[in-house]
């Protein structure tokens, strides 16, 4: 198995750094969605951020990662042992699971296992994709190319977080809770407006322009790939202390207040920049509480909320034809007209 890049050795790119941590730390803000230019570390960044986690328990010999300490979300499998007092746990990795863009259905949801039915003439469920990502990353690069009806089933499940299989004579229901992360080039094509909602967050990276930025970014990367366990184990440190952070993040979460003038500060800002429905104030208010976990404060913040407000509404706003500005600078407009200017 390769060396993963540290994700403490990422330079730059802060917006997708913060994006990918506050996912981490809250599943519930449903993935990151992060487009533009080849070549300027979004794979990297997902595949770090997930390689530093710390590992999840599971129930043995699960091949859905069942919980073993969430026996509401088990599989029938898990659910059968349980009653018979067979249940084992065991350590697993975060998982991490690409979906190709050739994948089929079958692929993804999972089907019927040929094998077994060829040669043992029984009905067996091979797990797909999604079953693989549970409870850890499902990445999709070039996720704008993805194929309409595969995006119908992402959307069916993302919203459940449950994948339902009916074919072949089988029934089959299971977990698939993951968070979702998609890369793309956007002068490749538009991404479709139902999936592009369901991410939380969204950033857009560039290439960065600073001489002495550029710099480091190629000394670290060649030093990597000339000696990848000396460069990991000279960020581990680092890394320790960001997966540490989250660890702390995840457990404070639930203590985090949003007050009311926080809250209508966030509905404020979602009124002004005029987002459909209430998803835009749900997400931003769990990326705010997940961003001031994360820098260790008991209650979020108007700079919490000018922080975070780019990276989950900027992808929300419908277009305007008078108005040929971009869609951070809207949002950056309306923080102003909300008196967070100086926060932002």
């Amino acid at each position: 198995m390769s060396t993963v890049f540290p994700f403490s050795a990422i330079v730059g790119q802060e917006d997708m750094k913060t994006a990918l941590q506050m996912a981490a730390i809250d599943p519930s803000i449903n993935g990151v969605l992060v487009f533009g230019d080849r070549g300027t570390g979004k794979t990297t960044a997902m595949r770090a951020l997930a390689a530093l986690l710390p590992a999840i328990k599971t129930v043995e010999h699960c091949q859905y990662a069942c919980d073993p300490d969430k026996p509401d979300q088990f599989c029938d499998s898990c659910i059968e042992r349980s009653e018979a007092g067979s249940l084992a746990s065991a350590i697993k990795p975060t998982p991490v699971v690409d979906l190709p863009l050739g994948a089929t259905e079958d692929r993804v949801v999972g089907a019927l296992d040929i094998e077994k039915a060829l040669a043992q003439g029984i009905k067996a469920f091979e797990p797909g994709l999604l079953a693989a990502a549970n409870r850890g990353f499902l990445y999709i690069d070039e996720v704008n190319l993805l194929e309409d009806h595969i995006v119908d089933v992402l959307l069916d499940v993302a919203a459940s977080g449950v994948n339902v299989v009916e074919r072949d004579g089988l029934s089959v229901k299971h977990a698939a809770r993951f968070i979702l992360v998609g890369s793309g080039n956007p002068e490749e094509g538009e991404l479709r407006p139902q999936l592009l909602d369901r991410f939380g967050l969204s950033v857009t990276v560039g290439t960065p322009s600073v001489i002495e930025e550029r710099m480091a970014i190629v000394r670290l990367r060649d030093e990597y790939e000339l000696q990848p366990e000396k460069f990991k184990k000279r960020f581990s440190l680092k890394d320790k202390a960001i997966r540490d952070k989250i660890v702390a993040a995840r457990v404070a979460l639930p203590n985090v207040k949003v007050d009311d003038d926080s809250l209508r500060l966030i509905t404020s800002l979602c009124v002004e920049l005029g987002t459909d429905g209430l998803r835009g104030e749900l997400t931003l208010m769990r990326a705010c509480r997940a961003f001031a976990a994360f820098e260790n404060h008991a209650r979020v913040t108007p700079e919490h909320i000018a922080r975070v407000a780019p990276l989950a509404l900027a992808h929300r706003l419908r277009r305007d034809p008078l108005d040929e500005s971009g869609s951070l600078v809207r949002v950056q407009r309306a923080l102003d007209s909300c008196g967070l200017e100086a926060c932002a």
